[in-house]
């Protein structure tokens, strides 16, 4: 029993460091953002990156996860004579939750994992230390304009999700299952509340690409340079921030419902 205290105290310990640390790692992005000169074009690039290369991926799953809640739905409201309101059962389940929570976990998957591994491979190959002989800020020119594209784009790619799931709905409950188009889009317009569900969903989106670019920048930045540390660095990116991601969504879900 001891030894299990003892283990579980400084597991404890090491975990309140950790977020000590990631604090302290946010605010020097946060000091980077007012220091000049403004890094624009690296902040586009990594738009383009992080954001236009994952719309094909937040398109297609998108639309499919319409379709499905679409074929799920309908065989449910189907059995209570409700199958006109399909549209605001997708509308609302996309918009509230699917949305942005799946985009954030998608985003982390394909750009969170892609800057973990950037950035380490830049440690690895001592690339930031190239620039700090420089007098180059690596936080500045590297670290701050990926960070502020993923809290950019987040929510940009959750109303895309959202618009495609839509869309995906509306294709197999319209044109396969039957369903008035009319009634489709009346349902949907009727039940969705612009600051409960729309100004919600966007802050969910904002939440969640803040906490994607910090942690897929602070564990590149901080990985041991070799490549099992690069490989750790890209690892732990996903499983933290999906984690994180889902946690904050309950948080942020009943704080904002209430």
């Amino acid at each position: 029993m001891s030894d299990f205290l003892r283990r579980f105290g400084a597991w404890c310990v090491a975990f309140v460091e950790e977020l000590g640390r990631i604090t302290l790692f946010a605010a020097r992005i946060l000091r980077a953002v007012v220091t000049p000169p403004p890094r624009l074009r690296p902040f586009l690039d990594e738009i383009y990156n992080l954001g236009v290369l994952s719309l094909v991926i937040i398109c297609v799953c998108g639309g499919a996860v319409g379709m499905v809640l679409a074929l799920q739905g309908y065989d449910t409201l189907v059995r209570f004579g409700a199958e006109e309101s399909l549209g605001a059962v997708i509308g609302l389940s996309l918009i509230r939750e699917l949305g942005p929570v799946l985009t954030a976990l998608l985003t982390t998957g394909r750009a969170g994992s892609a800057t973990a591994a950037e950035i380490g491979a830049m440690v690895r190959t001592e690339q930031l230390d190239g620039l700090r002989m420089m007098s180059i800020d690596p936080m500045h020119l590297v670290v701050t304009p990926k960070a502020l594209a993923m809290i950019a784009v987040m929510p940009l790619l959750s109303a895309l999700f959202i618009v495609s799931g839509l869309a995906g709905g509306y294709a197999v409950g319209v044109g396969l299952k039957g369903v008035d188009a009319g009634a489709y889009w009346s349902s949907l317009e009727a039940n969705v509340v612009f600051r409960d569900d729309i100004v919600g969903s966007f802050l969910k989106a904002g939440v969640f690409g803040v906490i994607v670019g910090l942690v897929s920048t602070y564990r590149g930045f901080t990985c041991t340079p070799t490549a099992t540390g690069v490989s750790r660095a890209t690892t732990s990116t996903v499983v933290v921030s999906s984690v994180a991601v889902l946690i904050a969504d309950y948080f942020i879900t009943a704080l904002w419902g209430s």
